[in-house]
Order: C-alpha cells, then structure tokens, then sequence
C-alpha cells in the first residue's frame, strides 16, 4: 500500500490507540472495541481501514477475529520520514 493509505490511516486517534493496544499481542475484535466507547461497527470499521493500510493482519480462529500488528509498514514510514531529515537530522 501506499504511503497516503498509511498516513491516513493514522491520522485517526482511535486507530493510534488500537495499534498502541496491540503492541502487546494479538487481540480479538471484541476485545478491541471493548476499549472504545463507540459502536462495534465503528470499530470494524477502524479495524477495515487499518488492514486496508497493511497496519495490521486478520487471523480467523473459529468464529473469532484475531488481529495482530504489522510493524514492517511503520519501519517503512519510518525510514522514508528519516530519508526527509536527511543524513544529518537537519
């Protein structure tokens, strides 16, 4: 994905907070939006739009939704934010 669908993406405070959220492990949808105050569907939708973006990554175990984060895209913004610094920071 490209670099606007990632920015996008994280220009949302709840979908910080859900990557925040699973820094520590994978995480069921439920247990997600347990966190929020807003809908369930709100959520999906947030949970949609990070996947969209390649943030995180779907795994479905039975009739449950696990989703987990996908550092490798943060790492590439990352470098590219780095590479507008220059080799010197300045």
């Amino acid at each position: 994905m490209g670099i606007q669908n990632t920015l996008k993406a994280l220009s949302d405070p709840i979908r910080r907070e859900i990557l925040n959220l699973l820094k520590s492990g994978r995480m069921a949808a439920g247990d997600i939006a347990s966190h929020f105050p807003v809908t369930d569907a709100s959520i999906s939708r947030h949970l949609s739009v990070l996947k969209e973006a390649d943030l995180i990554r779907d795994t479905r175990e039975g009739k449950f939704i696990f989703y987990d984060i996908n550092t490798s895209v943060l790492e590439e913004v990352m470098l590219w934010i780095s590479d507008l610094k220059g080799e010197n920071g300045k």
